[in-house]
């Protein structure tokens, strides 16, 4: 039998863990707690749902294909957005619209890499990245973070071979919801150059980090381009994950590489969505502070109950973010423990073993919670229903 690309990565984990929910009853008084995707379930707010309206209504040419990297206008807001936020100097032309997040990962894989190629990504690895990875004929080499979930460069150094072609980092990460520090970026950043390879950051989660000021400072070396390919998504910054606005900043040379990526697999990203996101770039700057406020603070009631929780075995080992990172205190495996979940405690959330490699026992110890739509009344039920589980 043929292995084919598809058949050469595995599930969709979110999709495989709703099939658990296939035969469970949960009762008005019992509701299920579902905390196994990070996306937002609110509708975008009022004002960007009628400027889609408008768009839909008024513009004909947003029926139509639009240009292959994106809205122009929409390109260079982001340009000045990240310039803003970042510092450095970065054009309009280094930026390409994609459809999601996931897409500009693909698309900045196809320019970097053929078969046989190498990436280096740390884990826990968010599994979308690995699946890509597979079904493009790519290995996925695995850098195992420590105790505090960070990677470490020297061992990163260690795995690079001459088929490597990049280093994916995360921040703040998914699955584990750390923040990586600037000085680690840094190095992270030094070492790509060295050897010539890519540095793929990924920054879905920007907008909800919990310290002020600039992540890190990647863009603020003039050279930047030459080694980051940074990426971005509008979805969870103004809940248009249906939409799938996402972006990529590279060079000018790797964007026309890009675009014929992208003018292949959707042509043009989705019309209506992008001048959603232009929208919200241009009103939503303080509607989008309350979320991150709103978020920090369900971050700050996950790490108050935490000390009940670790008193029976549990241990926080990753919080920012949409998420937090537990080992349970159980002998079973997360991938046994987590459909006894929903069954037992009504809770629906993923696995370790999601995260890792089928020979990395780390894996079979942790579990992810994706609290974001949880509000502090919701966290404490989950912790209450958590301290409960009989593994």
């Amino acid at each position: 039998m043929t292995l084919t690309r598809t058949k050469a990565t595995f599930r969709p984990p979110v999709m495989e863990a709703r099939r658990w929910l296939e035969g469970v009853q949960f009762t008005a008084d019992r509701p299920l707690i579902n905390v196994s995707q990070a996306a937002p379930v609110d509708p975008p707010p009022q004002g960007l749902r009628q400027a889609m309206a408008d768009v839909a209504l008024s513009r004909d040419d947003a029926h139509l294909y639009g240009p292959v990297l994106g809205l122009p206008d929409l390109r260079q807001s982001l340009a000045q957005r990240t310039a803003q936020i970042y510092g450095g100097q970065i054009g309009a032309a280094q930026v390409a619209i994609t459809s999601g997040c996931n897409q500009a990962f693909a698309a900045a894989i196809a320019t970097l890499c053929g078969e046989g190629d190498e990436v280096i990504l740390p884990t826990p690895w968010y599994f979308n990245h690995k699946m890509w990875l597979d079904m493009s004929g790519v290995a996925a080499v695995p850098l195992p973070t420590g105790a505090d979930l960070l990677p470490d460069p020297a061992q990163a150094a260690a795995c690079i071979t001459p088929r490597t072609r990049a280093i994916t980092l995360v921040t703040p990460n998914n699955p584990a919801g750390v923040e990586y520090p600037a000085e680690l970026m840094a190095a992270f950043m030094a070492l790509a150059r060295d050897h010539g390879i890519a540095l793929i950051v990924d920054e879905t989660y920007r907008d909800f980090h919990s310290q002020p000021g600039a992540p890190h400072g990647l863009f603020d070396d003039p050279a930047w381009d030459d080694t980051l390919i940074h990426l971005y998504s509008f979805s969870k910054a103004y809940r248009l994950t249906g939409h799938r606005v996402g972006a990529l900043i590279a060079s000018e040379a790797r964007l026309a590489e890009v675009e014929k990526f992208l003018d292949t697999v959707a042509i043009c990203p989705g019309q209506i969505g992008q001048h959603a996101a232009l929208w919200g770039m241009e009103n939503l700057t303080q509607w989008l502070a309350g979320e991150r406020d709103e978020i920090l603070t369900r971050r700050a009631a996950i790490e108050a109950g935490r000390p009940a929780l670790e008193a029976q075995g549990w241990r926080l080992l990753g919080l920012g973010a949409y998420f937090a990172y537990f080992q349970h205190p159980f002998a079973k495996s997360s991938a046994a423990l987590a459909p006894q979940m929903v069954r037992e405690a009504g809770i629906l959330c993923l696995p370790g073993t999601m995260f890792t490699p089928a020979d990395d026992p780390s894996g079979a110890r942790q579990l992810r919670i994706a609290f974001a739509n949880l509000d502090a009344a919701g966290i404490a039920t989950l912790y209450d229903r958590l301290a409960g589980l009989k593994g």
